[in-house]
């Protein structure tokens, strides 16, 4: 399980550290925007399913251990979410990086020092 999550997590930065680079001039990156749409929108999905879950467990007798279940199975949708969401900020910090670099850049050929 963790082995698949980690090569789709490398998956994912690969493919967005090319699309960071082909957006660099642009606002924050598009595709960046939306993941963090759809991370969100998952997110809130697993937070209503949790919600609906726990308001379930008060009608059974064993509250408790229903509730644990209930906050097992949240935690455990939530994780790659999670890693999702490390993986974008690493592009964001990326992504702006090279728009710094690229900033300063301009202003060093501007007063006429070539890098």
């Amino acid at each position: 399980m963790k082995h698949a999550a980690l090569v789709s997590l490398m998956l994912l930065s690969a493919l967005g550290s090319s699309v960071v680079r082909a957006q660099s001039l642009v606002g924050e990156p598009e595709f960046i925007r939306v993941q963090r749409q759809a991370i969100a929108q998952d997110r809130q999905r697993i937070l209503t399913t949790y919600e609906q879950a726990a308001q379930a467990c008060w009608q059974k007798f064993a509250v408790n251990r229903c509730l644990a279940d209930a906050r097992q199975v949240r935690r455990t949708a939530l994780e790659p979410l999670r890693q999702q969401d490390l993986v974008l900020n690493a592009q964001d910090r990326l992504w702006r990086t090279e728009q710094r670099d690229l900033r300063l850049q301009g202003k060093q050929m501007e007063n006429g020092n070539l890098p």
